[in-house]
Parts: C-alpha cells; sequence; structure tokens
C-alpha cells in the first residue's frame, strides 16, 4: 500500500514538469528527441534529489524554507513565461523566426523551479514507511518519464501550433507558477 502512495505522490509531482516539457516542446522549432532526454534527466535528477533534501533538512528546517518555496518556483516559472511571451510579441506575426531550443542553464532552472515541492514530500516519505532512497528513485524516474514523453509530444504539437506555441507556452508558465503560489497560501 505505502508504494501505491509513492507511485501516486511521483506522478503529483511530476505533472508540473509535464506541463513545462510540453511547453519547451511547443515553443521551439530547434527543439529535438535529444532535448526531450535532457529535460528528462535534469527534472528527473532534481525530482529525485530533492525529497533526498528535504528527508536530511528534517521537518526543523523545512517551515523555513517551505514559507517560501512556492514565491521561488513563481518567480523562476514567471521569468522563464514572461521571456517566452515578451520573445513572441516582439517578433512580427510575418516574420517566421520561431525560438531556438531551451539550453542547460534553461532546463536547471525550470527543474529547479518544477521540484521545489519534492523538498517538503521528503520530510513526510519516512512515514510511509518506505525506504527514503526507493521512493526518491520513484519519483524521479516518474519525473523523468514524464518530461520526456511531455517534451517529445510538445514537439509534435508545435509542428502543428507553431505560430502562437511560444506565446501560449510562455502564459502556461507563468498560469502554471501562479498555481503554485495560490495552492500553497489558499
Amino acid at each position: 500500500m505505502e508504494l501505491i502512495t509513492v507511485c501516486i505522490i511521483a506522478v503529483t509531482l511530476a505533472l508540473d514538469a509535464l506541463a513545462v516539457a510540453v511547453t519547451n516542446g511547443m515553443a521551439s522549432t530547434g527543439f529535438r528527441p535529444k532535448h526531450a532526454m535532457w529535460m528528462g534527466v535534469y527534472f528527473g535528477s532534481f525530482q529525485f534529489f530533492m525529497p533526498l533534501i528535504g528527508y536530511l533538512l528534517g521537518s526543523q528546517l523545512l517551515r523555513y524554507i517551505e514559507s517560501v518555496d512556492h514565491w521561488v518556483a513563481m518567480l523562476l516559472l514567471g521569468f522563464i513565461g514572461g521571456r517566452m511571451v515578451y520573445n513572441a510579441l516582439r517578433r512580427r506575426e510575418e516574420e517566421e523566426n520561431p525560438s531556438k531550443a531551451p539550453t542547460h542553464p534553461q532546463f536547471l532552472l525550470q527543474a529547479l523551479a518544477t521540484s521545489v515541492d519534492a523538498l517538503a514530500v521528503g520530510v513526510t516519505l519516512p512515514l510511509l514507511k518506505t525506504p527514503i532512497l526507493v521512493s526518491a528513485a520513484i519519483i524521479g524516474c516518474v519525473a523523468f518519464g514524464f518530461s520526456l514523453l511531455g517534451g517529445l509530444l510538445g514537439r509534435r504539437l508545435g509542428a502543428l501550433f507553431r505560430r502562437r506555441a511560444e506565446m501560449l507556452g510562455g502564459i502556461v508558465l507563468i498560469l502554471l507558477g501562479v498555481r503554485i503560489v495560490l495552492e500553497h497560501t489558499l
């Protein structure tokens, strides 16, 4: 039963990474399967390590981090999304100059922003009586798979909706950041 709970937690934590991955795939013509793989590696790694860090920090330090984690995630996603919207708006409608594939530093920021919640989950995982390394590995593997598939799906969708994909992607990231803040403050 505890293993099923860990799997449900993993899927829940990976949904933000999935949304960002689809957005990345949609928003750029330079996005290739190797970029989806890199996203999977970054997002999966962060989703693996953040619960471990949360576990090590324990509940004493977590209450300080928890009070700002959602704001950090919103700022990072808002910055990345705002930049995408800005780039989409400054291009002329008739100009066919789509954005390039995301870079490793962008993947790093996105992985950090989408994995902050996993830090808090790390404190509660020992209550499930599942070894922390097993739990973190499941969470990381699910995030890897969702990110990889999301990037590939986004690449397909981007080919269909290329003209508006970058703006839509930026708006999705901004809304994702707002949702994270609202979820934590309400």
